[in-house]
Order: C-alpha cells, then sequence, then structure tokens
C-alpha cells in the first residue's frame, strides 16, 4: 500500500503544478490533443519516455509494449493494438516524427536471445517480431558474450521496427514525401547516455540536441 500512497501523494503534486500553477495549459488541452512526435517505448518501468525527454502533458503520443516492437503490417489483424495507435497518431493526429525508443537491459530481448520466450504464453509470439534482428546477431556475432549479443540485438530490433513501420502504406507514402521522419533511440542504462541511429555510419550514436 506505500505504493498506491506515494502514488496519490504524486497526483496531488501533479494536479497542483498542472490545474493551479499551469492551468492554461490543462484547459488547451481539454480542446483535444495535437502532438508532434509518436514515441514507440518499451513497457519496462525503468523506461519512461516522458521523463527521459521532459515532455510536458500533450507533447508526445506513446505507445508502450514488450521490446519496444512495431509488428509489420496486416490488414485486419485481430486486436491490433500498435497498428492501431499508429494509424491513429498518423492519420488523425498527423504527428511528424516517431521515434522507436529501446533500452539496454531489455528482459524482452533478453528472453529472445536466451530462447526463454518460448516458455511463455504471449512473449514469445510477440518477440518473434524482432527474430530477425536475433538471427543478424547470431550470424555476426556468434562469438561475443551474451551481454554484447543482447545489446547488439536491443539496437537490431529497434532497426527492425523501424523496417515495420515503412511496411504500412501509409507511413510510407508520408515518409517519401517528407511529412513524417522516422527515428530510432537507444538508452544505455548503465551509462545514462542516449544514442539515435544514424544510417550513413549505420550506427547509434550520440545525437545533436540542435
Amino acid at each position: 500500500m506505500k505504493d498506491i500512497a506515494r502514488f496519490i501523494a504524486g497526483f496531488e503534486r501533479f494536479q497542483e503544478k498542472y490545474f493551479g500553477e499551469e492551468r492554461e495549459l490543462f484547459e488547451q488541452l481539454t480542446l483535444g490533443q495535437s502532438p508532434k512526435t509518436l514515441i514507440v517505448a518499451c513497457a519496462d518501468s525503468r523506461v519512461d519516455p516522458a521523463l527521459l525527454t521532459g515532455a510536458e502533458p500533450g507533447d508526445v503520443f506513446v505507445v508502450r509494449n514488450v521490446a519496444n516492437l512495431v509488428p509489420p503490417y496486416h490488414p485486419g489483424g485481430d486486436f491490433a493494438s500498435v497498428p492501431a495507435a499508429l494509424e491513429f497518431a498518423v492519420l488523425s493526429l498527423q504527428v511528424e516524427h516517431i521515434i522507436v525508443l529501446g533500452h539496454a537491459r531489455c528482459g524482452g530481448i533478453h528472453a529472445l536471445m536466451q530462447g526463454l520466450a518460448s516458455e511463455t504464453e504471449f512473449i514469445g509470439k510477440w518477440v518473434s517480431i524482432a527474430e530477425r534482428a536475433r538471427e543478424r546477431v547470431q550470424a555476426e556475432l556468434p562469438s561475443k558474450s551474451p551481454e554484447l549479443q543482447d545489446r547488439a540485438c536491443e539496437q537490431a530490433g529497434i532497426l527492425v521496427s523501424l523496417e515495420n513501420l515503412l511496411t504500412y502504406p501509409w507511413i510510407a507514402e508520408r515518409v517519401q514525401a517528407g511529412s513524417v521522419h522516422l527515428h530510432g533511440w537507444y538508452f544505455d542504462l548503465a551509462a545514462g547516455v542516449l544514442l539515435h541511429y544514424d544510417p550513413l555510419s549505420n550506427a547509434f550514436e550520440a545525437p545533436s540536441s540542435s
């Protein structure tokens, strides 16, 4: 119950700030939302995209799931939570940026790499979205330590999700037209740094804030 009490106290601070000191912001938000950025992030409790980016309410539209994965386009899929969020963000909100935010020490990717996901009812099928990332790492880094292989797969999984985003015709059209931009970000928990994927160098590097 201590956690619940802490959360309630946290809401009271939130309420005091945004419905007291900055009430005008929420008065505007009651009229609707118009975020320019969609973030696909992991459900991991250590990786809150709004906290990491310093976003205010209304700044980002966020989709969170195990291992920050985007499934490939499949019309008519059952209970397609991530595709539904993508569709709403791109077609209704008309976001201009889509960020896939991965991170170090990801439990979903670790389960995929260690073959542990097959022992679960739902996780195994879900993280198999990144199967080609696992295959790529095992083929290119067969002699590396499990820790380095996990890290490589975490980053390769981000690239898989970026590739899958382009299988959605209404995203691909907008990327080609220059109205939507895709970004791959990787948060290193241990080092406390944020890396972004540079397609020119084919590597994750420290981004510029400019």
